[in-house]
């Protein structure tokens, strides 16, 4: 009895033994398969088998760990997040799974966390390429510059043929003002891979160390080996900014036929042209720049200098500010914008100005911004032109507290102190209103700093490379 027992017990537990290792073939070959629908980018597919064989596998971390990735390709943070978790708690010693949750956190916004997890992979293994690269990336990108530069350095050492790494550690010296360093490893990477990228990023690094003419030799060659619209536009406004405006108003012009749909393109058109003197030629570029973003404060800033001087397309500007005022009901600017059109403008062109709706506008953009000195004065010159001087003076006044660089608001202020008996303090304005007129070179500069304003909000700094 005891043998027969003994023998039946071997016959069952070969029978199971058996089939684990039928069930265990069965389970390779379906993950063998996800892995397959994975890697050929069918991701629902994927996804529908591995859940099925989860239950099978709760704590197999390649099933985990593909799954969290099958989830993150489809964007579906929180059930890649979940199954990414997973994976870690079962490979708590895992780089790799360290970094793939990371990314899935950064990509669900959750950043502290994503980079806890990068931290982490780098003390696992604090020299490998990948775990120094991708945290500091991840400080790059969080504009925490200073505490990258160290990790890039490393990543550096330990490949010094990575091209995406060394454009990092370049990018980061050069913002954190170590321009020679940055020259030298741009220059050495060229050698290495020769990219429109490294030659705007010299441009840039030229242009900060004042060395302008190399500048923009740099971006020129940028351009020309990349003429993407980030190229052009800076190519472009670097000649805008330097005033050699007629090869600035060629390369806007190339570049707008290339890049119909941008509006940066044609605003720097515009400016280029304006600048030049082609009045006409610039109203029209900052109308289409309107009609292709009509939302873009910036087009209406230049649009507002240039129109005056292009009387012709009064009818077509004031039909924009009136556009930008409708689609801006709570944005003082575009209020003034549009009143000051409708006066000016039609002024101009010697047609009925309806004088009451100006008024209004200056009035709501003052209501909506108070702080606006432009809105101020041109309110006062309204009731002065109407001989109210009583209300015009203490619009004046409001202008000159705002901005008492303001000539002509001393100029006109002081003539209404002139029609309401003031003399003397007529008087004092008058005086600073010459002191200021000596002093017009500084408006020219704070036009050319508007430019300049324009130009390196777009121009921006370049991006770590991803």
């Amino acid at each position: 009895m005891v043998g027969i027992g003994m023998l039946g017990w071997l016959l069952i537990w070969g029978g199971f033994a058996s089939a684990q290792v039928d069930q265990k073939a069965t389970l390779d070959r379906q993950f063998k398969s996800a892995v397959a629908l994975y890697d050929a980018g069918r991701f629902p597919e994927a996804a529908t088998q591995l859940e099925a064989l989860l239950p099978q596998a709760p704590d197999v971390y390649e099933v985990q760990e593909l799954l969290g990735l099958v989830y993150a390709s489809q964007s579906q943070s929180g059930k890649a997040i979940d199954h990414l978790q997973a994976a870690v708690r079962i490979k708590p010693d895992s780089a790799e799974a360290r970094t793939n949750l990371a990314a899935a956190l950064s990509h669900a916004g959750k950043l502290e966390l994503a980079g806890e997890q990068l931290r982490k992979a780098l003390e696992l293994e604090p020299n490998d390429f990948d775990a120094n690269h991708n945290l500091a990336e991840f400080y790059v990108q969080a504009g925490r510059i200073g505490e990258a530069r160290p990790l890039l350095e490393r990543a550096q050492k330990i490949n010094p043929e990575s091209y995406n790494n060394g454009y990092d550690l370049a990018l980061a010296d050069f913002l954190t003002g170590r321009l020679d360093e940055a020259r030298q490893l741009v220059q050495k990477l060229v050698q290495q891979k020769n990219t429109g990228e490294l030659h705007n990023l010299l441009g840039q690094i030229n242009e900060k160390d004042g060395h302008f003419v190399a500048a923009e030799n740099e971006f020129e060659t940028a351009a020309h080996m990349d003429p993407s619209e980030d190229n052009l536009f800076v190519w472009g406004s670097e000649l805008l900014l330097h005033r050699t405006y007629e090869p600035a108003i060629e390369v806007f012009e190339q570049a707008t036929k290339r890049y119909p749909a941008s509006p940066r393109l044609m605003i720097g058109l515009g400016m280029a042209l304006d600048l030049r003197g082609r009045y006409d030629d610039a109203v029209k570029a900052l109308l289409t720049a309107a009609d292709l973003d009509p939302t873009d404060a910036r087009c209406y800033v230049f649009l507002s200098k240039a129109y005056g001087s292009s009387p012709n397309q009064a009818e077509d500007v004031i039909a924009r500010f009136r556009r930008y005022a409708e689609l801006e009901p709570k944005n003082a600017l575009a209020s003034y914008y549009y009143a000051m059109s409708l006066w000016k403008g039609r002024r101009a062109t010697d047609s009925g100005v309806d004088m009451e709706a100006v008024e209004s506008l200056l009035r709501k953009a003052i209501e909506l911004d108070n702080n606006l000195p432009e809105a101020h004065l041109q309110l006062g010159n309204l009731y002065a032109d109407r001989h109210e001087y009583e209300k015009s003076i203490p619009e004046y006044e409001a202008a000159l507290r705002l901005d008492q660089n303001l000539a002509d608001a001393h100029y006109r202020l002081g003539q209404g102190y002139v029609h309401t008996g003031q003399k003397d303090r007529a008087q004092a304005e008058f005086e600073r209103y010459q002191r200021l007129r000596a002093q017009q070179m500084a408006e020219l500069d704070k036009e050319r700093a508007e430019v300049r304003q324009f130009v390196y909000s777009e121009k921006g700094a370049p991006s770590a490379k991803p």
